[in-house]
């Protein structure tokens, strides 16, 4: 093997270090084939004349080949290329026997591994960007609102004072401070008691968790109709099926649910656990009345079947108190509550928590140490001393009142709207973040004309477990994530879509405020 000079490209131009590139030369020439494995390289010396640079710099570029694998020193031989060379070459071709046979090949093409999946990847849930022009996502909160100076001081208190025993292993439950504050606040503001809570990565790996130590494949989950897909990810992930169960306008039916239990123990994939937004349906925002909570928990009492209550939004209710959670009258410990922060704060910061049966709640934590030992403790430490301090709920009344105009002014829009004929129909929710509006045109179709114009709406068929049962009319509408210039504006251009697809819509309503 020889070398020249060409090798080292005028320093003028090239601020890399000599030794860097002679190294990568070299490096080249392995990969393409000029230099066989196990073949002697030119000693130092030799190289070094060649170059004309001192033997101390070749000598340096070696020992990088060295530590990258690439050649290998032998005591009074000299330098050769290595037997088995590095497998991040594209350029490597592996010939029958598995050795590298240096043929050169196209050094941008991908790798082409055979991975053999063994979970379901597929990516066909819906990613809502931040940057949409208008974003009517129903489970956004307008970011915008929160005090970040005010939390700031609560995080620069987190780390000018940590807890230092906090910041090291252990404690996967969560932060103690934490813990105690969300003991405090859910016995006051939803009647929950006698719970053991973890914290975890927001509510979603709350239900991988539970769907990986409560599931297998000859289980299944019930769920309403429509709801949220993620969940029935996480329970499908462990090989239970997901069953739909019939719900009207008060939510699920519960005679749907005792035939279902009853169809599926025939089938051998026998309900084990059900899964329920009970406060504000996810995506309907109908609250599921006092009769059938008491109704669906004698039916799972009855089954021993434990029940997933998924209460996202509870804090922002409008008409009233809202009901207490199905846990808080609980005799039998079959409720599992999950609950998050996303909503209250923003979801990028991936707080959420359950409210456990203490036996479940050591099974999970145990659990919990193989794929998290802990939730990121700075941000529960900040959320504990803001909740300490009682600017939390402040913040809490703050957000409500705003949301509540939101949503009345929305209830004006639909209005105008509806007499306009676009929409068909809507009902007013006593809280939440959204609205469920029956519109007349088809829905799907709606939805993709508004993406087409930077505008985001979920419709109807994206809920439903059994697409094929779609009556293609409803959509999704969240008054939360933006002010009202923006749900006026957005709602504008959704209603004015099909007449003037592609035109400037952006005229005054006079009848709104």
């Amino acid at each position: 093997m020889t070398a020249n000079s060409t090798f080292l490209k005028d320093d003028s131009v090239n601020k890399t270090p000599k030794y860097l590139i002679i190294s990568q030369a070299l490096r080249d020439a392995i990969k393409s084939g000029k230099a066989k494995p196990l073949e002697q390289l030119p000693s130092a010396r030799q190289l070094a004349l060649q170059l004309n640079t001192n033997r101390h710099t070749v000598m340096a570029a070696f020992n990088e080949l060295i530590a990258q694998g690439w050649i290998v020193s032998q005591q009074r031989k000299g330098y050769f290329v290595a037997e088995d060379l590095p497998v991040n070459s594209s350029q490597q071709v592996k010939g029958a026997a598995g050795i590298a046979t240096g043929t050169e090949t196209d050094t941008n093409e991908t790798a082409s591994f055979n991975w053999q999946f063994t979970k379901p990847v597929d990516s066909s849930a819906v990613q809502v960007k931040p940057d949409y022009r208008y974003n009517f996502a129903g489970g956004l909160p307008d970011i915008a609102l929160f005090p970040f100076n005010e939390f700031k001081s609560y995080t620069s208190e987190a780390f000018s004072r940590p807890n230092i025993n906090e910041l090291n292993y252990g404690n996967t439950a969560g932060y103690l401070p934490l813990i105690e504050q969300i003991t405090e606040y859910l016995r006051r503001a939803r009647s929950l008691i006698n719970r053991e809570i973890v914290i975890t990565n927001g509510s979603q790996e709350a239900l991988y968790i539970l769907s990986q130590i409560l599931l297998c494949s000859e289980n299944s989950v019930a769920t309403e109709a429509m709801g949220y897909e993620p969940a029935w990810k996480a329970f499908k992930s462990a090989g239970a099926d997901v069953v739909s169960i019939k719900q009207d306008d008060k939510g699920m039916i519960p005679s749907a649910l005792e035939a279902a239990i009853e169809r599926q123990i025939k089938n051998s994939k026998p309900i084990k656990l059900i899964y329920l937004t009970p406060l504000h349906q996810y995506p309907t925002t109908v609250t599921l009345p006092v009769s059938r909570r008491h109704a669906i928990y004698r039916i799972a009492s009855e089954h021993n079947i434990a029940i997933i209550e998924d209460d996202y939004d509870h804090e922002y209710h409008y008409k009233c108190q809202p009901l207490a959670p199905m846990a808080s009258d609980d005799p039998n410990g079959l409720v599992i509550y999950l609950s998050t922060f996303s909503k209250v704060m923003f979801p990028g910061a991936r707080i959420g928590f359950m409210a456990l049966d203490k036996t479940l709640s050591k099974a999970i934590v145990n659990y919990k140490t193989i794929i998290n030992h802990k939730v990121n403790v700075p941000m529960q430490d900040a959320i504990a001393r803001w909740m300490k301090a009682g600017d939390f709920e402040r913040y809490l009344r703050k957000a409500t009142k705003v949301y509540n105009q939101r949503r009345d002014f929305m209830v004006q829009q639909l209005t105008y709207y509806q007499s306009l004929g676009k929409v068909k129909s809507f009902t007013v929710p006593d809280g939440g973040m959204a609205m469920w509006v029956e519109v007349n045109q088809s829905a799907e179709k709606l939805a993709k004309q508004a993406l087409g114009n930077g505008i985001f709406i979920q419709q109807e068929g994206q809920f439903l477990i059994e697409r094929n049962h779609s009556q293609d009319c409803f959509i999704r509408l969240g008054f939360a994530g933006m002010d009202i210039e923006n749900i006026e504006s957005g709602l504008k251009y959704i209603f004015t879509l099909t007449e003037h697809e592609g035109n400037d819509v952006n005229q005054t309503n006079p009848n709104l405020i």
